[in-house]
């Protein structure tokens, strides 16, 4: 698979309104987007609550302003996903950690996996 056919990944930093993260994963020609107002956790022992928004438009991958920033950016992989759950590796400009997304029913929990890449 070549970079071109990797599915994209972002994570903006907002700050405004109040700080908070987004995190944006490309699938089915869309960035499916989460806000994550903790940033991703940096341990598998402290997950954080991430809230479904929107889908935006692919061109949002790159898009900053005054006000968000891109805090990541790079591919992602899909490592064993569900109706429930997409378990997926991050791809970044420094490194690939894998995480879970965890339907709760009401929102999502976002989980660092002990398993790491």
């Amino acid at each position: 698979m070549t970079d071109e056919e990797r599915p994209a990944f972002v994570l903006h930093e907002h700050h405004k309104p109040r700080h908070h993260f987004d995190l944006r994963l490309e699938q089915d020609g869309v960035l499916r987007s989460w806000a994550v107002p903790r940033g991703l956790p940096p341990t598998s022992a402290e997950d954080r609550l991430a809230v479904a928004v929107d889908d935006h438009d692919l061109d949002h991958l790159t898009y900053t302003d005054e006000h968000k920033e891109i805090a990541d950016i790079g591919w992602w992989e899909d490592v064993g996903s569900n109706a429930k759950r997409l378990l997926f590796v991050l791809h970044g400009r420094t490194s690939s950690v894998r995480y879970a997304l965890i339907d709760t029913g009401r929102d999502w929990l976002l989980h660092r996996t002990r398993a790491q890449p």
